[in-house]
């Protein structure tokens, strides 16, 4: 598993978000992990990454993945600074753990602004079926259920920051909503998700319940493989 306080798990997520190979080159003969960042604070600004003194991304912002990233193991100096500021919010060493696949996801409203670390299980899906988790990342949502338009319960009782491990489902196409947990209360209309076979997808709730324009209240579906 990947340990780390909650600042400089924050930091996983800023680094390798938004990196390219070129601004981060993997070294020969350096061990690597995969790291997949989802950038989910709804109202946090643009922010500009510097790696050991050099900026590797500048103004990154919600709700940006970076799908699956090399990233060298090991010591790295990394400064989170405000766009086009040198003031650093966050400056540490990090230590970056070797081969395993992870989702860092900076999640929360700005001025509680924390991140979530999931290490990523990507064994295929068995014959005819996907595999999809559900991330409960609305801030001021509470806690609910994924559900067919019939009730039938797929992901059940999930509060902000919970999640589901990933979840065999029969490939094919499902309409989906966000119920209050425990009730017929609907409060989001997911519509037609599609799965294919030997797929894994995660789905996550983003936004704040009552936003509006880019922080409404929505979800988001990443491809893990």
């Amino acid at each position: 598993m990947l340990k780390q306080t909650l600042s400089t798990a924050l930091i996983v997520s800023m680094f390798a978000f938004g990196c390219s190979d070129d601004d981060n080159p993997v070294e020969p003969g350096i061990d690597i992990s995969n790291v997949n960042v989802i950038h989910a604070s709804p109202d946090a600004p643009g922010v500009d990454l510097v790696v050991d003194g050099t900026v590797a991304a500048a103004n990154l912002e919600f709700p940006n993945n970076t799908g699956y990233l090399d990233v060298n193991s090991g010591t790295r100096k990394v400064n989170v600074n405000v766009t086009g500021s040198s003031n650093s919010v966050i400056s540490a060493d990090l230590d970056i753990a070797e081969g395993v696949f992870y989702s860092v996801f900076a999640v929360d409203s700005v001025s509680k602004i924390s991140a979530i670390v999931i290490e990523d299980d990507l064994t295929p899906p068995t014959a005819g079926n996907a595999h999809v988790r559900f991330v409960h990342l609305s801030p001021n949502a509470p806690a609910v259920d994924i559900t067919l338009t019939d009730g039938t319960i797929v992901f059940g009782n999930k509060a902000f920051k919970e999640y589901t491990d990933f979840t065999p489902l029969t490939a094919g196409s499902y309409e989906l909503q966000v119920r209050v947990a425990g009730t017929d209360q609907v409060a989001l209309e997911l519509g037609t998700i599609t799965v294919a076979e030997g797929k894994i997808y995660t789905v996550f709730a983003k936004g704040f319940l009552g936003g509006t324009g880019g922080q409404s209240l929505g979800a988001e579906i990443i491809v893990n493989n």
